[in-house]
């Protein structure tokens, strides 16, 4: 195995680049498109300061709806949007919008979870101190919140770190192109335990990586 490892070493380096490609825009769409849609859902919501239901229900069925698509179909299925959007449907940069368009509502509603746990005594406090609501969102619910927002974020990286391996499938590149490649189509077993190897080594990074900042972060 150490022999293959030298020799896919070019190949791997070039793997994982394009594997944290996909995952860096994937994790920006949420966090600027995702994070404003959960904290919406969270104030349209029963007896928050926006309360609407109508909005409150469309917007938490669109959530529901997206994250109910099994992410091997919203590949396929949002190919030609992907086309539109990057020009092509192979490579990275390609799979990283249906990944992105995966990971909004996901965050979304890994948000509105976050600011639910938020207590309702010093939202009500901040609104009779005459606070507005961007400066309750921003200085009451994002700061109370940021120490689970932190573990959210790490839940959906580590989550779309395998949706990523899954774009491999469908030319995407990354970790699990090349485990197709070479796991799959070539037979070589050795290829595929390593790949699981380094998504292994990974997810545990990045998980350390969050419980770390979350841990110094919450003040509670």
């Amino acid at each position: 195995m150490l022999d293959t490892f030298v020799q896919l070493l070019p190949e791997l380096g070039v793997a994982v680049g394009q594997t944290f490609l996909m995952l860096g825009i994937a994790l920006a769409a949420s966090i600027l498109l995702g994070g404003p849609l959960g904290v919406l859902v969270f104030l349209t919501g029963p007896g928050q300061s926006l309360d609407r239901p109508v909005a409150h229900r469309l917007l938490s069925w669109t959530v529901n709806t997206v994250r109910s698509f099994p992410f091997i179909i919203l590949l396929v299925a949002l190919v030609p949007f992907t086309r539109v959007i990057a020009g092509t449907s192979i490579g990275p940069v390609a799979a990283a919008v249906p990944l992105s368009f995966a990971a909004i509502p996901y965050f979304a509603r890994l948000v509105e979870q976050c600011l639910r746990e938020v207590p309702r005594g010093v939202i009500e406090a901040a609104h009779a101190a005459g606070a507005s609501e961007l400066q309750i969102v921003r200085r009451v619910l994002l700061v109370e919140a940021r120490s689970g927002l932190v573990l959210a974020l790490t839940v959906l990286a580590v989550s779309f770190l395998s949706y990523s391996a899954v774009a491999g499938v469908v030319g995407g590149g990354g970790i699990g192109d090349l485990a197709i490649r070479y796991g799959y189509y070539r037979f070589q077993t050795d290829v595929m335990v390593l790949t699981v190897a380094l998504l292994v080594v990974l997810v545990q990074i990045i998980q350390f990586a969050g419980n770390t900042v979350a841990r110094r972060i919450d003040k509670r």
